[in-house]
């Protein structure tokens, strides 16, 4: 498994909230239920992202698919002006309120999932959006822009066409058809944004390409248990110590044994929270030797031992490492 596919088996979609939103300009909607990362594309007509917090207008065109990233609101536009008034504010998939806070009139829910002002508007926008947690989650994310655009020249790849079908259907099983489609779009968004020439991809999936330092990324993520050593990896990758080291470093940005030191930690902090596993079998799960070794290396990193993040992420906390 390599690093990309790694991070995004913990990306997964478990209650999509899916929105669609059919319109007639002038329109603004704004988007406010606070998910970490939304998916959003205009299936026809076209528009603007306004991110907010400085960060000025992304065009979105008919076919494209953009990723919104953090919990905080943003606009969907037909014009890029930020002072326009919204229409209203999606608050959930069959929530929404004025931008005064009032619940909507009954003639903007159009139907299942679908607000609008006009059953029939030239412009149809689709959203999804991500309830996701966790390290391995955040590795994933932190990599990402607040706004990413993959461009499709007003053609719609099957995925999102089969999403868009789904979203208006109300069968048995639906919400994880759903989920399992957003998780699709995800995967093939990401990956064709990463392949695209303007992105600024991170150092680890630059390096999986490479025959030395991708070998050993993939092994690290597959085998984090195994004690790994620079030399280990080195002999695994087939070159000197002195050769994988420099070149590991220079393609990830970090030495390899602190990059393995992160992948460990970042699984660990997910383990604790969702399992119910002792901080022993945990820490043998992950790499470390005893509980004590990995409660000083997670300590130093994240400023709190094992037992306490597991307790904090259970009681509902926000948890953000240090």
């Amino acid at each position: 498994m390599d690093a990309l596919a790694s991070l995004l088996y913990e990306v997964r979609s478990d209650g999509a909230l899916f929105s669609r939103n059919v319109l007639a300009p002038p329109w603004s909607v704004r988007f406010a239920d606070r998910t970490p990362l939304t998916l959003l594309t205009m299936l026809r007509g076209s528009g603007w992202i306004l991110p907010g917090d400085g960060d000025g207008p992304v065009a979105l065109a008919e076919g494209d698919v953009a990723v919104v990233v953090g919990p905080e609101p943003f606009t969907i536009a037909d014009e890029p002006d930020p002072a326009a008034r919204p229409l209203y504010v999606r608050h959930g998939p069959d929530h929404c309120t004025t931008a005064d806070g009032e619940e909507v009139r009954d003639d903007v829910i159009l139907g299942l999932r679908t607000c609008g002002n006009t059953a029939d508007g030239p412009h149809v926008l689709l959203t999804g959006s991500y309830q996701v947690g966790g390290s391995v989650s955040e590795r994933l994310l932190s990599a990402l822009p607040r706004v990413l655009v993959v461009r499709h020249d007003g053609e719609p790849g099957p995925i999102l066409e089969l999403t868009a079908l789904e979203v208006g259907r109300d069968d048995p099983g639906q919400q994880a058809v759903l989920d399992r489609l957003l998780d699709l779009l995800l995967l093939a968004t990401l990956r064709e944004w990463f392949a695209c020439p303007e992105s600024d991809p991170p150092g680890w999936y630059r390096a999986l390409g490479d025959p030395v330092a991708g070998k050993a990324l993939r092994l690290m993520h597959d085998r984090p248990a195994r004690p790994w050593t620079v030399a280990a990896l080195a002999e695994e990758a087939g070159v000197s110590r002195a050769t994988f080291a420099r070149r590991f470093g220079e393609l990830v940005g970090r030495p390899p044994m602190a990059y393995l030191a992160g992948w460990r930690l970042a699984l660990a902090a997910d383990l604790l929270a969702r399992t119910d596993a002792t901080v022993e079998s945990i820490a043998r799960q992950v790499g470390y030797r005893s509980a004590f070794g990995l409660s000083v290396a997670f300590q130093r990193v994240h400023g709190t031992r094992p037992s306490e993040h597991r307790a904090a992420v259970r009681q509902g906390r926000q948890y953000t490492s240090r």
